[in-house]
């Protein structure tokens, strides 16, 4: 199903033509494409897809034929995607995020047909998708998410996180925020990353790489401006206090008095200060319980020893009927069917790679 020119003869005529222009040493470009019959293209795009996501079908009448292409180019441990695909959903399960190391920070860029939904969390944008306009969906490859896709064109971009975090302080909190070219700074992304697309054959690859990573500043800044963590002297002071108070919660999780007032008192920060820095999360509190079922999602994996009651009590949740729905919630799974997985999916943990 791969459409290789190589097995394509050619003419005498056409041996006389000069060489296609050629990468550069240090970018690496594979390609991979499907179309036909459903029953086998499909089969073969999940397989292709499975080293990130589990392909399924968009709905349960699926369409008689699916096509989907991908172009990649790697250079280091930065990956840039071309890919034209057809419906389908893109799952990343909790097991799964639990026992991966995969971590970076994603950013798909829709420039044909809709943009895909965000699906099994609340959707964070601002705005309804606009006709015609590109967006930019965002998401933390160490959560898990559901991702349903339509018939469209996207480049992806696969981010280290600490090359995003560089620029915006929590990148966890970047997880299914989208964002609309329809401002000057966000116009001037989708051009610059077309333009590499375009553009990378004839590129070292240096220039290749300082491209990509203007691209990733000009991805932080724009979410930045949208979360109100970039702009100006103001907002560089509430991004340092929001990665201040990110860093002390991550550290002290695992503390039963762990709580807005903990925090508040312990940084000396005011709470209205405090508030609006998290409002997008639903307040502090609100944080600090989803990174507690975030970090209980990991631990009943990692210890299946463990009783549940124990890690959770170790968390701060003492009540396990309450913490048994505040999971579900968050999850859609219980925490017992969870840890019950858990010797499974350790043993299918294999090392995974980026669509390798």
């Amino acid at each position: 199903m791969n459409n290789d020119p190589l097995h394509t003869a050619l003419s005498p005529g056409r041996l006389l033509l000069p060489e296609p222009p050629t990468l550069a040493a240090g970018i690496v470009h594979s390609t991979f494409s499907v179309q036909g019959d459903a029953s086998q293209s499909f089969l073969a795009w999940q397989e292709r897809m499975s080293p990130v996501y589990d392909i399924r079908p968009s709905s349960s009448h699926a369409e008689d034929t699916f096509a989907a292409s991908l172009s990649r180019y790697t250079i280091d441990n930065l990956s840039f995607f071309d890919f034209r695909t057809g419906p389908n959903v893109a799952v990343r399960s909790l097991g799964r995020v639990s026992t991966e190391s995969v971590r970076d920070i994603s950013f798909s860029v829709f420039l044909e047909g809709l943009p895909a939904q965000f699906l099994g969390g609340k959707p964070r944008c601002d705005a309804p998708h606009t006709p015609q306009v590109p967006s930019i969906l965002a998401l933390d490859m160490d959560q898990p998410c559901t991702i349903q896709s339509f018939h469209g064109r996207l480049l992806l971009l696969f981010v280290p996180r600490a090359l995003v975090e560089r620029s915006f302080p929590d990148a966890a909190s970047l997880h299914g925020r989208s964002i609309h070219a329809t401002t000057p700074l966000t116009r001037m992304l989708i051009d610059h990353l077309v333009a590499l697309k375009q553009q990378i054959v004839g590129l070292s690859k240096e220039a290749a790489h300082q491209s990509f990573v203007t691209a990733i500043e000009l991805l932080a800044a724009a979410f930045g401006r949208e979360a109100g963590l970039s702009g100006n002297g103001r907002a560089a002071v509430r991004a340092a206090v929001y990665g201040q108070v990110r860093r002390y919660v991550e550290a002290n999780l695992h503390d039963p008095a762990l709580s807005p007032d903990s925090v508040l008192a312990s940084l000396h920060l005011s709470r209205a200060s405090v508030y609006r820095l998290f409002e997008h999360e639903g307040g502090l509190a609100a944080y600090i319980r989803r990174r507690r079922l975030r970090m209980a999602a990991d631990e009943l994996v990692r210890f299946p020893h463990l009783e549940v009651q124990d890690i959770a009590a170790g968390l701060g949740f003492n009540d396990a009927s309450s913490f048994t729905r505040a999971f579900r919630r968050a999850f859609d799974i219980a925490p017992s069917e969870l840890h019950a997985y858990a010797p499974l999916l350790q043993r299918g943990q294999t090392t995974q790679k980026r669509f390798r």
